[in-house]
């Protein structure tokens, strides 16, 4: 048995806050080949989660606390919509479709989602990670760009 608790949540956020990424991933499933991977992900606001795609599979998350907006892109990288998750506001997670280009901005420090997806695991194939966005390492570039996000006036899903 696996019990997803507030001591749980609070040290996954304390390494969040102490990696250099700003995220830190907690497993709950057993290998990377297992068929459902669930996962807890610590985010902390400035992490960089470059626009991707799924391209075979959905992808299922819940924001346990915390609050985070997602945003939508189309192949050029248009923003086409976003959606702001928080317990907070009532809104607590959504269900991705495969092949969606999509990102995450974090707005509060301590936020935590519970992920499901299919497995097994495998990198994303670079095809699935948006050519038109910065890359991790041009950190003033993805902080320009999460600023950008933010600014935007988009329609909410």
């Amino acid at each position: 048995m696996k019990i997803i608790s507030e001591q749980l949540l609070d040290e996954i956020t304390h390494q969040a806050q102490h990696n250099p990424r700003l995220r830190m991933n907690h497993n709950l499933h057993e290998t990377v080949n297992d068929p459902i991977q669930r996962l807890l992900n610590a985010v902390e606001p400035n992490t960089y989660l470059p626009p991707h795609r799924h391209a075979d599979k959905e992808e299922t998350y819940l924001v346990l606390r915390g609050s985070l907006i997602t945003f939508f892109f189309d192949d050029e990288g248009n923003v086409t919509g976003s959606i702001c998750l928080s317990p907070a506001n009532g809104r607590y997670g959504l269900e991705i479709p495969r092949n969606t280009w999509h990102s995450i901005v974090v707005l509060e420090s301590g936020t935590v989602i519970f992920e499901v997806k299919r497995g097994p695991y495998h990198p994303l194939p670079a095809e699935d990670v948006a050519p038109w966005a910065p890359l991790p390492a041009e950190n003033e570039r993805c902080a320009a760009f999460i600023q950008q996000l933010l600014d935007r006036e988009v329609p909410d899903v």
